[in-house]
């Protein structure tokens, strides 16, 4: 599995707890600002339990976006150290959209959440019924924009990353059968052609 960092914009967005960030291949950043001098215990305590594998970097100036920029430099260092990685930036600031776009261009993954649990990766793994994976499978869509699946080979393998691999295969069939039947996805031949709620 490959190693998908999490960078915490903690001025922007103070998570309750980082529950689901427990496997291994999850790597944790809290980006504190300048002025901030208090850090919630729970969320410490959670940092403190993921050992070599979380931190914090307290940026060192005030500034419109100072912590922003702080978090760009730091993925394009860890982008250079590993760029099959997978970056998570968790900020309600639409400003990073820009940079992600960016960056995706480059072929690296990459998406911001507002909260930990809209990480994609971790609403794929807490879905249940068919309903909720329906649901995770559309919203990964809608943020590939124009660089969706074009085949159903191609669909169906993002679907299955989407899912770490672990979706059998009767189930990637009854989603796609139900992206179908709901008129999300017209399949002609093996092309595919999107019509997104």
């Amino acid at each position: 599995m490959r190693i998908n960092h999490v960078l915490i914009d903690l001025e922007n967005v103070q998570p309750a707890s980082l529950v689901g960030l427990d496997a291994d291949f999850f790597h944790v950043t809290v980006f504190v600002g300048a002025s901030q001098t208090k850090i919630p215990f729970e969320l410490a305590n959670a940092v403190q339990k993921f050992g070599a594998r979380a931190s914090y970097i307290k940026i060192s100036g005030n500034g419109s976006n100072a912590l922003d920029f702080h978090i760009a430099y730091y993925i394009g260092k860890l982008v250079q150290q590993d760029p099959t990685a997978y970056f998570h930036i968790i900020s309600k600031d639409a400003g990073f959209d820009p940079l992600i776009q960016h960056i995706k261009a480059q072929k690296v993954g990459i998406a911001r959440s507002k909260d930990i649990g809209d990480i994609p990766l971790l609403k794929a793994a807490n879905s249940n019924t068919l309903q909720e994976k329906v649901a995770v499978v559309i919203a990964n869509l809608r943020q590939r924009g124009a660089s969706r699946p074009r085949t159903v080979k191609t669909l169906s393998s993002t679907i299955l990353s989407l899912f770490q691999k672990q979706l059998p295969s009767e189930e990637l069939a009854m989603l796609l059968t139900e992206l179908q039947s709901t008129g999300v996805i017209t399949i002609n031949e093996s092309k595919v052609s999107y019509a997104l709620p």
